[in-house]
């Protein structure tokens, strides 16, 4: 594409240096991933600096960059005059700006739904997308799980765990389009909040689910995280709202009355959506929908009662977006949910190993009620510590099931740059007895699933929580490939061969 940076002023550029016109075919804000022709944005992040890496990016072909340090730019100007260089207030919102224009502004055709909360955004975000879709309105999602158009898992390497950033996010709403994707539904973090990667969207739908503390190694303070949070909700049209949360629901209520949809299942009468008498199977759920004074008998393939307040607010999301209350019902019990969340697999012992990503303390603490209301044996729970989160919260984790399961597995996720034996040491203080017989610790995730399977017998439940971003573990700045499933496949085998 070609570009006149003289006549478009989307990204409020103070200074041009170089051309004013330039071919560009890509974005990038990674020096070492710049193509031909790239244009090339210079973010300064809390680790590294894009400016210091102009040249290389020069090198790998970029031709236009962006950045916000005048006399960097204007010097590197000198030694490369026929390329394009332009000063910028704000790197995040221009590469924002920028992206959308550059990638046709699909986000104002499709119908986006945004979700925040501290826990339960993918579960929720994946029934958006099934519920949509199978509703008639084709609809992808971009999250924890990747990135997913209505029909199948794409093969895209995202730039966060959770929210890509702008650049890439642009990208991928134009790829939905022409798979011809109608709507899109997004996991939006505080921290992709905070740092504008959905800046200038304008969200039909946005989702709260709950609020309590997380991220506190980047917010500092719960006040900031809530804060970076609200923002969703003002760029959106529509809201969604959980008002059984105490962290945040009565603000949303109070800021956003006119526009939104309330749901509860604690029997709050003043809720639009209200679910009631509340029965979890092992195949799902069934409940009372109280809905504008009606009431109806629901069935959902989801388990846990939670899971019933995350279904509710894709109800809400459907109904915002036009669809009748009798079209929703029909087809929920064709819902389906994310990989990774309450997902159960049989073993060849009658056991159950549950595979769910919870990886908070209040995720946690109501995974394992709900687990425990399954028949079994013993209840063996791993657990880990995050190294790339907060270390104020791994005691908390431990806390959040101390006394709660038979045995305890404690290990170690993505620790980064962090010796995991610090790690596994912090998450026991949270133990009141951290060297009891019944807590074992490994060092990695791998070791922590094969240490669960191993200590399992005869209808035992083995649960494996905390959280696997992307199929990887991330260990000093790289992804290294882990699967759960694939570890639980291997462990197995040579059970059937005894059999």
């Amino acid at each position: 594409m070609k570009i006149n940076f003289k006549q478009h002023q989307m990204m409020n550029q103070s200074h041009i240096f170089g051309p004013y016109e330039q071919v560009v075919s890509s974005l990038s804000f990674h020096s070492k991933r710049v193509e031909p022709n790239a244009a090339f944005f210079s973010i300064k992040g809390e680790q590294y600096d894009g400016h210091l890496y102009l040249e290389e990016a020069l090198a790998n072909g970029a031709n236009v960059i962006f950045g916000t340090d005048v006399s960097v730019l204007e010097g590197c100007s000198k030694d490369h005059p026929d390329k394009t260089f332009l000063v910028v207030e704000d790197i995040r919102a221009a590469m924002a700006a920028f992206a959308k224009y550059y990638y046709g502004s699909v986000d104002e055709v499709m119908k986006m739904v945004g979700v925040t909360g501290t826990n339960g955004k993918t579960t929720v975000t994946a029934y958006v997308r099934s519920l949509l879709t199978i509703l008639g309105l084709p609809t992808g999602s971009i999250g924890t799980t990747g990135i997913w158009s209505s029909s199948e898992k794409l093969p895209y390497k995202k730039s966060t765990p959770t929210t890509p950033e702008s650049a890439d996010l642009h990208h991928i709403f134009r790829d939905l389009y022409e798979l011809a994707d109608r709507g899109a539904v997004m996991e939006v973090s505080s921290i992709a909040l905070d740092q504008k990667r959905v800046e200038g969207i304008e969200f039909d739908v946005a989702i709260h689910t709950n609020f309590s503390e997380e991220h506190l190694e980047y917010h500092n303070t719960i006040e900031h995280y809530k804060e970076c949070k609200m923002r969703l909700f003002k760029q959106a049209r529509a809201q969604v709202v959980n008002v059984d949360d105490a962290g945040m629901g009565a603000d949303l209520v109070r800021e956003h009355s006119d526009t939104m949809i309330s749901y509860s299942i604690e029997g709050n009468p003043t809720a639009d959506l209200q679910a009631n008498h509340i029965d979890v199977m092992e195949e799902g759920s069934v409940f009372e929908l109280i809905y504008k004074g009606t009431s109806y008998s629901v069935y959902v393939p989801v388990y846990g009662t939670y899971n019933v307040a995350n279904v509710l607010s894709a109800i809400g999301t459907a109904l915002h977006l036009g669809f009748s209350i009798e079209e929703v019902l029909d087809v929920l019990p064709r819902l389906e949910g994310p990989e990774g969340r309450f997902q159960v697999i049989q073993t060849p012992y009658n056991q159950k190993v549950i595979l769910d990503y919870a990886h908070t303390p209040v995720a946690l603490n109501r995974l394992v009620e709900e687990v425990k209301k399954l028949q079994y044996n013993r209840l063996i729970v791993m657990i880990a510590g995050i190294g790339i989160r907060d270390f104020n919260k791994m005691p908390k984790m431990a806390a959040s099931i101390d006394g709660k399961a038979d045995v305890v597995v404690v290990t170690v996720d993505h620790p980064g740059y962090h010796d995991p034996q610090i790690i596994v040491e912090q998450v026991k203080t949270g133990f009141r007895e951290p060297d009891a017989h019944h807590i074992h610790t490994t060092l990695t995730r791998e070791e922590g699933v094969r240490r669960s399977l191993e200590l399992g017998q005869d209808n035992d439940i083995i649960l494996l929580t905390s959280g696997c971003i992307n199929n990887a573990q991330i260990i000093k700045g790289e992804e290294i490939p882990h699967s759960d499933e694939a570890i639980i496949d291997s462990y197995y085998p040579p059970v059937y061969d005894k059999v």
